[in-house]
């Protein structure tokens, strides 16, 4: 069954939510703190014209859309806290181990699931190698929309997962291997309707 305000998850459990939330965050987070200072060089340096702070923008508002709000905050951040959860109420020891991993879904998950999620992950490594190419100010430029998604997603994931510890359903299955991903997922319809701005059916 999903998770609701009457099934909270034990205070005994709760560890193990969080080493797979916060592992997940602290990737997160060391890559916008690593970048940061590469986003803002040019920036600092003045070598950014009309047309660069244009490009900036835009790419920095399409960023937040498609990686923070589209990826993050409907998708991913949900699915890690839901997953984050499914771990503390079922601890195997491989689980708990590689608990950030198994919230990242890059284990014990449905083969879409695991397909989905290491193709992600590989097309983010190549991305990151050829972006190290470019010259300022276009990895600055690059790199600005990708702080932005990133710090957008880490703030939803967090936010997802204090809804998730206060008994909230989540929005998305856990997409592991014999859960019930169409009850979680009608559960948690109402939530992310909410979260997207669509109506509320009964």
């Amino acid at each position: 069954m999903p998770s609701g305000a009457h099934d909270r998850l034990p205070l005994a459990s709760w560890p193990i939510a969080f080493w797979g939330v916060l592992g997940f965050a602290a990737i997160v987070f060391r890559a916008v703190w690593s970048l940061t200072p590469i986003a803002v060089e040019p920036i600092r340096a003045g070598g950014l014209g009309l047309g660069h702070w244009a490009l900036w923008i835009g790419w920095v508002v399409f960023m937040v859309y498609s990686e923070g709000y589209k990826g993050f905050q409907l998708k991913v951040s949900p699915r890690v806290a839901a997953r984050a959860l499914y771990a503390a109420r079922h601890p195997r020891p491989v689980i708990v181990l590689l608990a950030p991993l198994f919230c990242m879904g890059l284990v014990h998950a449905t083969r879409k699931r695991l397909i989905v999620s290491w193709c992600v992950l590989t097309g983010i490594v190549g991305l990151v190698l050829l972006v190290r190419q470019l010259d300022q100010p276009w990895r600055g430029i690059v790199d600005a929309g990708v702080v932005a998604g990133l710090a957008w997603g880490l703030i939803t994931m967090l936010w997802w997962f204090a809804r998730a510890l206060a008994g909230h359903p989540m929005p998305v299955p856990t997409d592991v291997p014999g859960d019930l991903p169409n009850e979680a997922s009608a559960a948690g319809n109402r939530v992310s309707n909410e979260v997207s701005g669509e109506p509320t059916t009964p």
